[in-house]
């Protein structure tokens, strides 16, 4: 019963101790953030007033599936997820559309790794980025003022 009566002793100085010095060493409040970040914490008048404007998401029904093809053979596969930002509300219309959009975005991603696009460091922000742009572009000629975004939830290469 002794023997443990020293570490414990030292376990509690030991938190005693950090605890202490996380306080003393604790840098001092910033007066201009420390009133911003109050304002920010201030409840709203209504807080269901936002919600009613917030974006909804769509998770398209099945994953993409691009294959990619080299000297007339598949060299390998892509699998990628989409979901998609849009005005509240019309949920029920983009699942409407799903077919047409399936479509569109399957030319757009088969165009991309006809490119090289999902060849070599192919999650680079950049690759990603520009294969975003292109989905949203086309989303939004099928449906202008509902589609805001799109999301690549999942991305993954399989190699052959």
């Amino acid at each position: 019963m002794k023997r443990l009566i020293l570490p414990l002793l030292l376990v509690l100085l030991g938190i005693g101790g950090g605890i202490g010095a996380g306080l003393f060493l604790r840098p001092a409040p910033d007066p201009e953030t420390a009133g911003a970040a109050h304002d920010a914490a201030a409840p709203a008048e209504d807080p269901h007033a936002d919600l009613e404007h917030a974006p909804e998401y769509v998770k398209l029904n099945n994953q993409f599936i691009i294959p990619l093809v080299e000297n007339g053979r598949v060299s390998s596969m892509v699998v990628l997820s989409l979901s998609l930002e849009v005005a509240p509300g019309t949920t029920e219309a983009v699942f409407a559309k799903e077919p047409k959009l399936r479509d569109s975005f399957l030319q757009i991603l088969f165009d991309h790794a006809n490119t090289g696009g999902f060849r070599g460091a192919f999650t680079d922000g950049a690759q990603l980025s520009s294969l975003r742009k292109a989905l949203l572009e086309t989303a939004q000629k099928a449906m202008p003022d509902t589609i805001t975004d799109v999301l690549i939830t999942d991305i993954a290469r399989q190699d052959s």
